[in-house]
């Protein structure tokens, strides 16, 4: 079991610095090809975070172990809302935007109520995760048809220089690939990225299994805590040191985006390859997601702010779910 518990950690080593890999070298071949910055943030940055808990998910369905998929990203999410939002707010006070009150956070509300119906027969198949590939796609259209018009009035509202004093950009708005940066090091990068992904999220996954069954403990509450938790670190790391920074939109936009992805995209698309028998996720687990997130939309409409006292009331509520989980086994 020891052997078993460094591979997980050389498993999750291993994911978190292929995604940083691939998003660094998807991001610079989309500069390449004048893709607005906040596109690529949409887009290449976002899936990004989430491709720890894709290539988890999607090997664990093609090896027979969908508890782990699904508690995945159920785990993920409920420690996206309550435990890195409540520590990114106990860092400091997070500002949240109307828009993504009105707009952004209900998109993730939704996408939980649609998997827990999707769910109630404990059965995720290949309609069900072409409905969540569908949703997916109406809130990536949306998304980026309101980036687009959030940016073309962003320039009408600005002086139009030449950007000729800015070394990074170009007058357009578009960030600008560094000349010291050649093509086949982004690729190099790309690929370096995705096999370390791929190979990482296998060695995770049957480290995982076999601490599983070692302990007795089900897949299902192994995925909920130990993979959940692995996998959520780029969030983690990314919307902590955001708040430090002051940037409580990126921080905030993280996590929702994150569990848009983490449902629709990876659910759905691991549904669709492999559909999914889940076994040991309960209605408790997911009412716990569809809660967390539920509570950071109602603490954004007090002032639009999340205060610290409510991020210690998130990570407290956070602990006392996964004291349950511990106690239940």
């Amino acid at each position: 079991m020891l052997l078993d518990i460094v591979f997980i950690v050389l498993g999750v080593a291993m994911v978190l610095y292929g995604a940083d890999r691939l998003t660094e070298g998807a991001s610079a071949l989309a500069r390449r090809m004048n893709i607005p910055e906040i596109i690529i943030g949409l887009t290449i940055v976002a899936a990004g975070t989430s491709a720890p808990e894709l290539f988890v998910s999607l090997v664990s369905a093609l090896k027979g172990t969908p508890d782990l998929a699904v508690g995945n990203v159920v785990g993920s999410n409920t420690m996206n809302c309550m435990l890195i939002v409540g520590c990114a707010a106990m860092v400091a006070p997070m500002t949240i935007s109307r828009s993504t009150v009105k707009k952004d956070i209900p998109f993730s509300v939704g996408a939980s109520v649609l998997l827990m119906l999707l769910a109630l027969n404990s059965f995720l198949g290949r309609w069900d995760g072409i409905i969540l590939l569908i949703s997916f796609a109406v809130f990536m259209a949306y998304t980026l048809s309101q980036a687009k018009k959030g940016q073309a009035e962003g320039q009408t509202e600005e002086d139009h220089g030449d950007g000729s004093d800015d070394p990074i950009s170009g007058g357009n708005g578009i960030t600008q690939n560094r000349p010291h940066d050649p093509v086949w090091k982004n690729v190099l990068f790309l690929l370096g990225g995705l096999l370390l992904l791929v190979g990482g999220s296998n060695l995770f996954v049957d480290s995982a299994s076999s601490v599983a069954a070692s302990l007795g403990v089900s897949e299902g509450v192994v995925g909920l805590t130990v993979v959940a938790g692995g996998t959520s670190l780029p969030e983690l790391a990314t919307s902590v040191v955001a708040a430090r920074k002051g940037q409580s939109a990126i921080a905030i936009g993280n996590v929702i985006g994150s569990n848009v992805f983490n449902i629709l995209l990876i659910l759905g698309l691991t549904a669709t390859i492999s559909p999914l028998a889940i076994v040991g996720i309960t209605t408790i687990d997911m009412a716990v997601m569809l809660l967390s997130v539920a509570l950071v939309w109602l603490f954004s409409f007090t002032r639009f702010t999340v205060e610290r006292w409510e991020g210690a009331l998130l990570v407290g509520g956070y602990l006392v779910y996964l004291g349950w989980l511990i106690y239940n086994l």
